[in-house]
Parts: structure tokens; C-alpha cells; sequence
């Protein structure tokens, strides 16, 4: 048998993340679009959608203090929080020429 589930978590032979960091980014992503309609709402503070934030993210990285992970996979679960936190954000206005713009990770 070269992998099983037990407990929600994918324990495979090869000592290898990926597939278990995918399906666990996978229901994330799910969690998060299901969300969407909260993180859009405008009259709902930013306070709260960060609370709700710090409910997405540790769905998402449950048990992973035994991952052993890669720096692409550490990358990953980086760019899916940024992610998260843009949508929460939404555009920031440039103060020099008034436009809107999307925020990037630097």
C-alpha cells in the first residue's frame, strides 16, 4: 500500500507532502470560495474578515507540524494566504495618480 487516509490526513510511503498539501489547498480553496460572498460584503469590517481569515488558514495547515516540506510547497501555502488577504483587502488606490490597483506580495 503506498498511501492511505487516516484521521483526514494522506500518509504516504515516499515521505512526500504534495499530494496531501494539494488536496489540503485544494478544500481550502474550497472553504475560501464558499466565503467569497462574506469577504466581498462591504459593510462587514475588515477585523471580521480577518478573524475569518484565521479560520480559513488553520483549516488549511492542520497537522502540519509533522510536514516535512519544500521550499515551492512552503511557497504555495505562502501565495494561497496572500491570496485570501488580498481578497479581504480588495485594490488599493495609487496615491500619485488616483487609479486603482490590485496589491501583490511585496
Amino acid at each position: 500500500m503506498e498511501e492511505f487516509k487516516y484521521l483526514g490526513t494522506t500518509v504516504a510511503n515516499k515521505n512526500s507532502m504534495q499530494e496531501e498539501l494539494k488536496s489540503r489547498l485544494k478544500s481550502g480553496n474550497a472553504f475560501f470560495h464558499s466565503m467569497q460572498n462574506h469577504l466581498s460584503f462591504r459593510l462587514l469590517s475588515k477585523i471580521i474578515k480577518i478573524k475569518i481569515k484565521s479560520i480559513i488558514l488553520p483549516f488549511v495547515l492542520y497537522g502540519c507540524e509533522t510536514w516535512s516540506l519544500t521550499m515551492r510547497e512552503e511557497r504555495r501555502v505562502r501565495l494561497f494566504e496572500n491570496r485570501v488577504l488580498r481578497r479581504i483587502f480588495g485594490p488599493k488606490r495609487d496615491q500619485v495618480t488616483g487609479e486603482w490597483r490590485k496589491l501583490h506580495n511585496d
